[in-house]
């Protein structure tokens, strides 16, 4: 790592707070356009380098996520890196419900190719398994909300103002459609369920994974190591090694110090996971808010000018926050899934959680000798990972085990209940995802705060005029978030290379367009609502 001394340039310095897919993406503008950059994290090592093991030895990652058909920039990062081949191919994923197989989702791709939504439609017929074709057609309502909710800033508002549950029982969607498929997919999808999240930004992430393309659901995965190693360790190796970037792992921001005078930030505190010792960064030009509401709530609470100079990450700080459990099982047998991907759906045993769980011995079958920490592979080797999990998160270690061998996985291969665990690992992360809750939006941080000096970077962040495609929870959002907060330091010139005429804004792929009767449908839609509403007329749904 670089050492802690910074060293005398001519450039501005930037601290990037955060070494997730924001902070990384922050850092990467910052550092390619000539500024120097500071990058801090609580974790002991952010870049990758040291990969996260249990303490057998084993490797362990915190969440398993998918790479979407729509990553662009994520895709054009893997090139840039020349990382080679790190994904799996589009895999189909599952459902289960404590009746068994509930749905697929196929590789929609693989499928002949129809206009949305008949493609999905034509695609998915034989995927449901119990949920009968008249509770499927219900869902057909939703479909015309989601066209209509880019009408104008008031429409999409009035929307996020409702609940999703609200809006699903008003648009006529089955119960069963509801509890058996909507229910599961949010709660896997955006962490909640429907009655917990926001109508809005719900209806962002269907659309996008849903309706604008056939093939806008098609997921892959790392095929070995972890996000972390296989992405991070190498760009932040190349911006170590070309840009000087400086690293500070296992460091907490403790406080934002904002100018009175000059309303600019004037230093920032930093103190160390380890030794407790604080120090004061000092020739801070800006800073990169690539954090949570958990981070920025207690930042917030310790930074008074910078609280006051900047309401609103005052208010994006007192949003809520999900907690998480992840888990990774290592068996002394395997079990042939067929679905390396998969979703639990209305088992009581989750108490009230999402689930899913992979089989990493299927997806990273190349590397499986690793998956044991180089030890023999013995089994099969399961992450499985719970969202909204308060009350999971309570339960010691062993009982979230025995959980999941007897009540959870035996459903999808009865298999599970003859084999032993040899070895498992369960961490807990509380406060670690935003909470989307109905009328969240105009809360969520802006990616140009009261103080121009400070940006915010995150796939909760509200992004005005740079707003990308992706949706939801999503790294690609996250990551180009990061690449925006870096290009607008630059855009208003509040931070400058080492060489003025190379400080350029970073590229950001757009999304592929969404498909032509998708946007003829939105087109046709605001001509007629516009006429209605200066009827001064409403959508029920809206009527309280």
């Amino acid at each position: 790592m670089p050492d802690d001394t910074m060293p005398d340039r001519k450039q501005s310095h930037v601290v990037v707070i955060g070494g997730g897919w924001a902070g990384w993406g922050a850092a990467k503008t910052l550092c390619e356009a000539g500024v120097d950059v500071t990058l801090i994290d609580g974790m002991l090592d952010p870049t990758g380098s040291q990969p996260i093991t249990t303490k057998s030895g084993k490797p362990f990652e915190a969440g398993t996520r998918g790479f979407w058909k729509d990553y662009p920039n994520i895709n054009a990062l893997t090139e840039e890196l020349e990382v080679g081949n790190i994904f799996t191919d589009f895999t189909t994923s599952a459902f289960w419900s404590p009746d068994g197989l509930e749905a697929t989702a196929p590789v929609f791709g693989e499928s002949p190719q129809w206009p949305s939504p008949l493609g999905q439609v034509i695609a998915t017929i034989k995927n449901f398994k119990r949920l009968p074709i008249q509770d499927r057609l219900s869902i057909a309502g939703l479909l015309y909300a989601m066209l209509d909710l880019y009408r104008s800033d008031k429409v999409f508002q009035k929307y996020d103002n409702l609940s999703a549950q609200s809006l699903f029982i008003k648009l006529g969607i089955s119960d069963r459609q509801i509890n058996d498929f909507l229910r599961p997919i949010l709660l896997v999808g955006l962490f909640k369920p429907p009655e917990e999240v926001s109508a809005a930004v719900t209806m962002e992430l269907l659309y996008y994974y849903a309706l604008a393309h056939q093939d806008s659901f098609d997921v892959r995965w790392i095929n070995s190591k972890s996000i972390a190693e296989q992405l991070f360790e190498p760009l932040a190796r190349r911006l170590m090694s070309r840009h000087h970037l400086r690293v500070l792992g296992g460091t907490f921001v403790t406080r934002l110090n904002v100018s009175p005078e000059t309303q600019r930030i004037s230093s920032v505190e930093i103190q160390s996971v380890t030794t407790n010792e604080v120090k004061v960064i000092d020739d801070v030009d800006a800073v990169v808010l690539a954090v949570g509401a958990k981070g920025l709530k207690s930042l917030m609470s310790q930074s008074p000018e910078c609280s006051k100079a900047a309401p609103e990450l005052v208010a994006a700080a007192s949003l809520g926050s999900i907690d998480v459990v992840s888990t990774r099982l290592w068996l002394d047998r395997y079990v042939p899934i067929a679905y390396p991907a998969n979703v639990f759906s209305r088992f009581e045993s989750l108490k009230g959680a999402g689930g899913t769980f992979f089989m990493l011995d299927q997806l990273q079958k190349e590397s499986e000798r690793a998956l044991w920490g180089h030890d023999q592979p013995q089994g099969s080797v399961i992450a499985s990972d719970f969202y909204n999990a308060s009350v999971i998160a309570v339960m010691n270690d062993q009982e979230i085990v025995d959980r999941l061998m007897h009540d959870l996985l035996p459903i999808a291969h009865p298999e599970f209940r003859n084999a032993k665990v040899v070895d498992y690992e369960v961490r807990r992360y509380p406060d670690s995802v935003s909470h989307f809750s109905p009328g969240s939006f105009r809360k969520r941080p802006p990616l140009e705060t009261s103080v121009e000096t400070i940006v915010c970077a995150g796939d909760w962040v509200r992004m005005g005029d740079k707003e990308h495609g992706a949706k939801g929870l999503c790294q690609e959002r996250a990551y180009v978030c990061g690449l925006e907060a870096g290009n607008s330091l630059i855009r208003r010139k509040i931070v400058k290379g080492s060489n003025q005429s190379k400080t350029i804004q970073h590229s950001v792929v757009p999304i592929r367009a969404d498909e032509p009767q998708v946007v003829l449908g939105r087109v046709l839609n605001k001509i007629v609502m516009d006429q209605i509403d200066a009827l001064g007329l409403t959508l029920s749904w809206f009527d309280s």
